[in-house]
């Protein structure tokens, strides 16, 4: 059963990591950075939370440290150097790509390691608990807490809910703003 669930997994990673390739690659610095009005965020912010957020998640779920570093920043020059989980929408307005070729490439990275990672992982490792319960209180009100088995947060759970679940989130937010900047869905 593990090796058809990571059959699943694999081929949902890549087919969400697509949609995610398709928007970039029809958007430009102006879609992405588009203000549209307070309290709604730029395009720019899902774009670089959601891959942020794989990035840093992949920490917790394999022990291999995030791509970004200060290098990273240099390049793609983001006005507030934050996935966000843990600011307001107030502060995560002003969110900007400064370089978005450098942005696409940091993407590209994110997901092209998790993508490789899969490929290579022993669906044995899915039932390893990566946040035990009891649960510290920034993961009791989470998803993932509310999905979590007895023993606690799983590899299986933190890749459907942190990476595949979250990042169709934030798709369908691109998705919508994409209709704020012009531009139309990409599914139907």
């Amino acid at each position: 059963m593990h090796d058809l669930v990571l059959d699943s997994l694999q081929r949902r990673m890549a087919a969400m990591h697509s949609l995610y390739y398709q928007a970039v690659s029809t958007m430009d610095l102006s879609h992405v950075n588009h203000f549209e009005r307070e309290g709604v965020l730029p395009i720019a912010f899902s774009l670089f939370h959601y891959t942020n957020m794989e990035d840093a998640s992949f920490l917790l779920i394999t022990g291999i440290p995030p791509v970004w570093d200060a290098d990273w920043q240099a390049r793609v020059q983001m006005t507030v150097d934050d996935h966000g989980k843990h600011r307001t929408v107030e502060e995560m307005v002003h969110q900007r790509i400064g370089d978005y070729e450098a942005f696409c490439a940091y993407q590209r990275a994110v997901f092209d390691r998790t993508e490789a990672y899969l490929a290579e992982m022993d669906p044995a490792d899915f039932e390893r608990v990566v946040i035990p319960r009891p649960f510290p209180e920034q993961v009791a009100s989470t998803y993932s807490a509310r999905v979590a088995g007895p023993a606690g947060i799983t590899v299986l759970d933190a890749f459907e809910c942190w990476l595949y679940q979250h990042g169709l989130r934030h798709m369908g937010e691109i998705e919508l703003a994409r209709g704020l900047v012009g531009l139309g869905g990409m599914t139907s």
